[in-house]
């Protein structure tokens, strides 16, 4: 028997964003014991300084950066995109989300970039958020504007495309076809 309820939005950095950013549009939601607030692009480095510097807040750890991609998401989402902040404030012994949804603006494999496909990058808040951020750009080719040295990570610069989108090939587009196997009795 499953009941419905509304979430009760109780973390107390809704209102303490909402007092100071009475302007912007946000959404909040809780899942499960997680608060997850929903800013607009263009909001999220104010925002993020914010939660970090606000003596109520006191987010002082940028604990991970994740990305998502929605396609074919069973329910409608804001954006096909999202990037996902974990913060964490030690002083205050609290977790609290931040994400932020983006809807590509052109048809693409992801090897074409995507103007649409980009955010302000929060290395100037927290400069631990250098990897995690390059991470995502290049498993899922969303950019991050004056990231300090935004470059792929995982794979090398000239991999087509970006393997954790849901449209990329689960077997790939032949990149691994171009290179010699190498085992224990070539090496």
């Amino acid at each position: 028997m499953s009941e419905n309820r509304t979430p009760k939005l109780d973390h107390p950095t809704f209102a303490r964003v909402r007092e100071a950013f009475g302007d912007r549009k946000f959404k909040a939601t809780e899942f499960r014991g997680q608060s997850t607030l929903i800013v607009e692009p263009n909001d999220l480095l104010d925002v993020m300084r914010f939660l970090r510097n606000d003596e109520q807040c006191k987010y002082d750890f940028l604990s991970d950066v994740i990305g998502i991609d929605y396609l074919n998401y069973p329910s409608p989402m804001p954006g096909r995109f999202a990037v996902v902040y974990n913060l964490v404030s030690y002083t205050r012994d609290r977790r609290f989300f931040v994400k932020v949804f983006l809807n590509p603006s052109i048809p693409t494999d992801g090897i074409v970039e995507d103007p649409a496909l980009s955010v302000e990058s929060v290395c100037s808040v927290w400069p631990g958020a250098e990897w995690t951020e390059r991470e995502v750009f290049d498993m899922f080719g969303i950019r991050f504007r004056n990231h300090p040295d935004l470059r792929r990570i995982l794979l090398w610069e000239e991999y087509p495309g970006h393997p954790l989108r849901k449209d990329y090939p689960l077997r790939g587009r032949g990149e691994r076809e171009q290179y010699r196997v190498v085992d224990r009795t070539s090496s």
